[in-house]
């Protein structure tokens, strides 16, 4: 799947991989590759970007949305820094 994660100021991450685990206002959760549509609010924490079955890549986000549709998970972000 296709993942792309903005803030307003610029894009912090655009690439393929294999899933992510998001922390959502109700708690973590993950979207794995061929997932059904979701509209999802995100709360401050960590976002883990699983590039493959063993890579991972971290950012601590202040809250946000994420849409997923169509394979392609987009983060929308009000400020995210790489961990």
């Amino acid at each position: 799947m296709t993942l792309e994660i903005l803030t307003p100021e610029k894009k912090l991450y655009s690439g393929s991989v294999y899933g992510i685990q998001l922390p959502g206002e109700e708690g973590l959760f993950e979207i794995l590759d061929k997932h059904a549509p979701i509209v999802s609010a995100l709360k401050q924490g960590k976002v883990k970007i699983l590039k493959d079955k063993s890579t991972f890549q971290y950012y601590n986000i202040q809250g946000g949305f994420v849409e997923m549709l169509n394979n392609k998970a987009t983060v929308l972000v009000e400020g995210a820094e790489q961990a």
